[in-house]
């Protein structure tokens, strides 16, 4: 059987339903109640959340700002999920019955707490558990969230979310996120060439610099 004739055309995928099926989903994302962080009470399920700031740290004055009224302005938005989901090693069972979601948001705390110049009670969060056939939107409504809003801490400054290595794996760099706020134990074993504090600080100004109030 001989190969068609290449026509680019034949390959691309529209769906306005299914545009219109994210949008939904960002909406309701946007209307989820907002809690501490971590939220007060242990919950099942894995999803996608967001991070807001509202402290009084001088490199983050921006975003307490703009989330003075109301939270539109995260600083930080990611996905939870079990492992082995991502290679449909697990049921839908197993997914809906894991705190992955909670667990994460925990996670972020810890680093918090021991992050120089930070304060957990400056964090706030907001989340969405995605059950069953809704799981498989975890990952698109993720990319969605930082696309749209593009915090700070997934496009600027990275590491935050990262996770310690492991013995034999601390030639890496230091994260742009633990140069400035220095503190997981973990990352001051990495001795790899990391940015400088100032690189760091500049990157953060010229990324405030691009957000604008919500109209």
């Amino acid at each position: 059987m001989q190969s068609n004739p290449f026509d680019r055309s034949k390959h691309v995928y529209k769906n306005d339903t299914f545009a219109e099926l994210v949008k939904d989903a960002v909406r309701f994302f946007n209307g989820t109640p907002v809690h501490t962080l971590p939220p007060p009470e242990i919950f099942l399920g894995a999803g996608v959340y967001a991070i807001y700031y509202i402290g009084d740290n001088s490199i983050y004055k921006k975003y307490s700002d703009l989330n003075r009224l109301s939270y539109d302005f995260p600083i930080y938005a990611g996905k939870a999920v079990p492992t082995g989901w991502r290679q449909s090693r697990i049921s839908d069972d197993a997914l809906n019955q894991s705190n992955e979601l909670y667990n994460r948001l925990k996670e972020h705390s810890r680093s918090i707490l021991v992050g120089a110049g930070l304060k957990l009670e400056h964090f706030m969060c907001r989340f969405v558990i995605f059950e069953d056939v809704a799981s498989d939107m975890i990952g698109t409504i993720e990319a969605s969230l930082i696309k749209l809003n593009r915090p700070l801490w997934n496009v600027a400054v990275d590491g935050f979310g990262n996770h310690d290595p492991g013995s034999g794996r601390y030639e890496q760099a230091r994260s742009d996120w633990d140069v400035i706020h220095k503190g997981r134990a973990w990352a001051d074993k990495c001795n790899g060439i990391s940015k400088t504090r100032k690189q760091v600080l500049n990157n953060i100004s010229a990324h405030l610099n691009t957000l604008k109030t919500k109209s």
